[in-house]
């Protein structure tokens, strides 16, 4: 067995690369469309009824492959929140 013996500052920063890679790993596997319980919780709402309306006024996008099936595009919702965000930050 080899021991291997890193500086604070290499060890920190051999750190920081192996988050950086794993976020950038999730990222990239991120799916653009999400079904309707993940838009639910994201959106943080518990009703479909909701979801349907916000649907239906275009409030965010969707798209519908086959009839029982409704997909969400994540950008749409998460730019529907940030045009609701109220707030000097």
């Amino acid at each position: 067995m080899e021991v291997i013996c890193l500086h604070d500052e290499a060890f920190y920063a051999l750190v920081d690369r192996v988050i950086e890679r794993i976020k950038e790993k999730q990222n990239n596997s991120a799916d653009k469309w999400i079904g309707g319980d993940e838009a639910m919780k994201i959106l943080r709402i518990t009703s479909k009824t909701t979801l349907q309306k916000l649907r239906d006024e275009g409030k965010i996008r969707f798209s519908q492959p086959e009839k029982k099936i409704i997909l969400y595009d994540l950008d749409s919702i998460n730019s529907y929140l940030e045009k609701h965000t109220y707030g000097n930050f």
